[in-house]
């Protein structure tokens, strides 16, 4: 059975950083890929970063380029997502994907399988 839990969450004020982690489970590792969405209240999720397991290439949306790293360990199936330079708007509940091959970094419904989801609330 595929398992992915995200946790890390939190409050945090503007201008700190939090980590997220992704620790999966029921898959080969090493032959995904993991992609980490976002969405806030009222709006739709948005692909926020993708690193493939297999060959390390890492994508980020142009919303966090620069502040958001995405990073795996591979000997604990467990991918990471240090988010710097918080913002109000990064607000949103954080959700890691995991599928095989997905079309898209960025759409959701490229991915198969989903955790359940962390909060990240930024203060101003």
């Amino acid at each position: 059975e595929v398992q992915l839990v995200e946790s890390g969450g939190g409050l945090v004020q503007a201008g700190g950083s939090l980590r997220l982690s992704c620790a999966t489970s029921g898959f080969a590792f090493d032959d995904y890929a993991i992609g980490w969405f976002r969405q806030a209240p009222g709006k739709e999720r948005e692909g926020v970063s993708y690193i493939s397991l297999s060959d390390g290439d890492t994508y980020y949306a142009d919303s966090v380029k620069g502040r958001f790293t995405i990073s795996s360990d591979n000997a604990k199936n467990t991918v990471y997502l240090q988010m710097n330079s918080l913002k109000p708007e990064d607000t949103a509940v954080y959700y890691c994907a995991a599928d095989s091959r997905p079309v898209w970094w960025d759409v959701r419904d490229a991915y198969a399988y989903w955790g359940q989801g962390t909060q990240v609330t930024v203060s101003s």
